[in-house]
């Protein structure tokens, strides 16, 4: 009788607010373990075993630590350094969403990924979620897709609690399309396929250079079209999918719905996004589609590049096919963006904005 593989030994480098999913997540599977963390704030680790190996530099913790993998859960300008540095010391790596806030180090860190063979997993949770799952599953399969609309809309200094890196550019990567657009640009792919067309985008920025809210506009090989609307000066929360079929029916999913605690679909979607990043650092085995890191971080660059007027929608630049630039700017726009031309759907549903708990510390780099 063959015996059950011994559970993947984890680090997790990073403890701010979402690595209190990865935590709980860890501590229900019967296929992976935590081992060891690192932050550099040590208050992070009052409430962990005393078992658990306690670092400050994650260099130590690749080092010394006796682990087979590390989840990477710091601000998005580390995440190609922490990342490469993980992968140089033979560990699996699973990294929150982006894998890189530049293109051309996404594509550096999945060639080394592909070199050193290892798996290189990027942890978009929204995927995982229940409702849009169920949404995947019950759309007919003999029926197209006509149009896609997702929305992802919310206040990010309730979001981002303490930790105000999100409103850096250089430390985000830009602003909402940096940090929330690869979570709705993976939706899109998981419904319509790898082959998207960037057709418009267009970006509200403040005085700081953050794009504050944005309007994007893809197509499909299929001639499906997709709308993606990201706002993070939004009141209350908005997280939905609305598909609208080829024969007028339309269905759609609330990401939000049943759990009204502040972050409370999180929980749910990082058992998802563990399960998954175990899979692959076992034997390969993804979902297909597959989660794509490189692809999304360079749909964000064309995006990006649209919207800045460095892409043209006839052009082959803006299709995403691993040759995507990053053409952002530091201009400052506080005009209302006008809306992408892809087709109108039905209205949000319900804001949810009875969330409380907004005081939480985003992740530390480590």
């Amino acid at each position: 009788m063959t015996s059950a593989p011994a559970p993947l030994r984890v680090g997790i480098i990073g403890l701010g607010v979402i690595s209190r999913f990865y935590l709980a997540a860890l501590d229900r599977s019967p296929d992976a373990s935590l081992v060891a963390v690192c932050d550099h704030d040590p208050t992070t680790f009052g409430r962990l075993p005393a078992h658990i190996g306690r670092y400050d530099d994650h260099r130590r913790l690749l080092r010394d630590a006796d682990v087979d993998a590390v989840i990477v859960n710091v601000p998005n300008d580390a995440h190609f350094r922490i990342c490469h540095d993980a992968l140089a010391a033979g560990r699996a790596v699973c990294v929150e969403k982006p894998l890189a806030t530049r293109p051309e180090d996404a594509r550096r860190l999945t060639r080394y990924a592909r070199e050193r063979g290892l798996p290189l997993f990027t942890s978009f949770h929204r995927r995982y979620n229940d409702p849009v799952r169920a949404l995947l599953h019950r759309l007919p399969k003999d029926v197209p897709v006509a149009s896609l609309t997702v929305r992802y809309k919310e206040t990010i200094e309730e979001h981002a609690g303490r930790d105000r890196w999100y409103l850096d550019p250089a430390r985000c990567g830009g602003g909402c399309l940096a940090d929330n657009g690869p979570n709705a640009l993976d939706l899109v792919r998981l419904f319509l396929g790898d082959e998207l067309r960037v057709t418009a985008a267009e970006l509200r920025r403040d005085a700081r250079g953050v794009d504050r809210s944005a309007l994007i506009g893809l197509e499909a090989s299929t001639g499906a079209l997709a709308r993606v609307e990201l706002d993070w000066s939004h009141t209350g929360e908005c997280k939905t999918v609305h598909v609208r079929l080829a024969d007028g029916r339309s269905d759609d999913a609330d990401m939000l719905a049943g759990h009204p605690e502040f972050k409370g679909s999180l929980w749910h979607e990082y058992v998802g996004v563990l399960g998954d990043f175990v899979s692959a650092a076992r034997d390969g085995g993804l979902p297909h589609p597959a989660p794509d890191g490189l692809a999304v971080a360079e749909l964000v660059a064309a995006c990006y590049a649209r919207a800045d007027g460095d892409g043209d929608g006839d052009r082959d630049s803006d299709r995403v096919d691993r040759t995507a630039h990053l053409g952002r700017t530091s201009r400052s726009d506080t005009a209302t963006p006008a809306t992408p031309a892809t087709p109108a759907t039905p209205g949000d549903r319900t804001d949810r904005t009875d969330r409380t708990d907004r005081t939480d510390r985003e992740e530390s780099p480590a």
